[in-house]
């Protein structure tokens, strides 16, 4: 955790919900996170606060053949959790790269019940909705770009619907919060992309679950470290900041 901190004399915060969909919730959700729908009500009081310009919410979106999903691919390399997969960039001229991917079941399948933001959710408070991991060939965690970290236009189209950058540059955004599902996985990888777009980059860590709340959450506090993006907690002066 952060030790107490000055507020930054150019402080123009937004909110990014992750993934808080009811595929990643009990009691039904087929990749249901442990607590994933508690941590609602404390989203929803950081959604009220007067301080955020912009309030976001991305959503895993994924086509039916997504790469991540375990029942696409041929037994034995085809148990969820555990096994892992090669997948291969799909930017023009980058094919060769590969990476190591772990397959999950069918989740978040665009147009199911299980895409669907859970009612808990304040939504009238939402500005602005991403759709991401829509491109069959590649995972998507964080909201910015794809596993490989792509980041073109075009490309990017195929994975999600909005540039989430382009709002926030827009609303003049120096500081960005990132709370939801799961920390270790989409909320990790969409705090340290907000660092690496140039703002600020803050996880409020009692608004977030993890898929493995220990050494995957262990994991991801390295990354934050090594990434400049700072952890804090709802009760801590950063989020005090935002009250005003």
């Amino acid at each position: 955790m952060t030790s107490e901190v000055s507020k930054p004399s150019d402080f123009v915060p937004a909110l990014i919900v992750v993934d808080m969909q009811e595929d990643f919730c009990p009691p039904n959700g087929s990749l249901a996170v442990d607590g994933g729908r508690d941590i609602a009500p404390l989203i929803n009081s950081l959604l009220a606060l007067p301080g955020f310009v912009l309030r976001v919410a991305s959503q895993d979106y994924h086509p039916e053949n997504h790469i991540s999903f375990a029942t696409n691919h041929p037994a034995p390399n085809n148990i969820p959790f555990e096994s892992h997969i090669e997948m291969y960039n799909p930017a023009p001229g980058k094919q060769h790269e590969t990476k190591l991917q772990r397959l999950w079941p069918p989740h978040c399948i665009a147009g199911t019940a299980g895409a669907e933001v859970i009612p808990e959710i304040d939504t009238s408070r939402i500005n602005v909705y991403a759709r991401k991991g829509m491109d069959p060939r590649v995972e998507m965690y964080s909201v910015f770009s794809d596993a490989f970290g792509n980041l073109d236009p075009e490309l990017a189209a195929k994975s999600v619907n909005v540039d989430v950058r382009k709002p926030l540059r827009e609303s003049g955004v120096t500081d960005v919060f990132v709370v939801g599902i799961a920390g270790d996985y989409c909320v990790k990888y969409t705090a340290i992309d907000a660092a690496r777009a140039g703002f600020r980059s803050w996880v409020i860590a009692d608004a977030t679950k993890c898929v493995d709340p220990g050494a995957g959450w262990e994991q991801a506090l390295r990354e934050f470290e090594e990434a400049g993006v700072k952890v804090v907690t709802s009760d801590g002066p950063e989020v005090a900041w935002l009250r005003a």
